[in-house]
């Protein structure tokens, strides 16, 4: 099953950073090295909020089939809607949008038959 094709209603993204070790000197100098091309830790937080129960469980299945932190996938297109920029700016650092589960799926049940979802993603290489 892919990751579930509703839109969030709220989405909060970082891009990450590339991978940089930082050394002083005795001196107080700085030196930073640059250990990879690619940044890496992006993270995508989706909330869906006040969807019905039945939607609410395909983020579950969604995340017994992807064996919780272990598989990785890509997100689809409805992700960054309501997003004017490139949609682009939501990759992970290697062009193939790969994410994983930072966390299991938080649910919240708002009232009878409706729930919200909290969803909090890892982009990896």
């Amino acid at each position: 099953m892919p990751f579930p094709t509703l839109r969030p209603t709220a989405r909060t993204y970082d891009p990450g950073d590339w991978p940089v070790k930082r050394y002083n000197a005795l001196s107080g100098a700085e030196v930073r090295i640059r250990y990879g091309n690619q940044r890496s830790n992006a993270k995508l937080s989706l909330n869906y909020d006040n969807i019905p129960d039945s939607q609410a469980q395909q983020f579950l299945t969604h995340y017994y089939e992807t064996e919780g932190s272990f598989r990785t996938f890509n997100v689809p297109p409805e992700v960054s809607t309501g997003w004017s920029g490139n949609t682009g700016a939501f990759d992970p650092g290697s062009g193939n949008a790969a994410f994983r589960y930072d966390s299991p799926p938080r649910i919240t049940s708002v009232r009878p038959g409706k729930s919200s979802v909290q969803v909090e993603l890892t982009g990896v290489s």
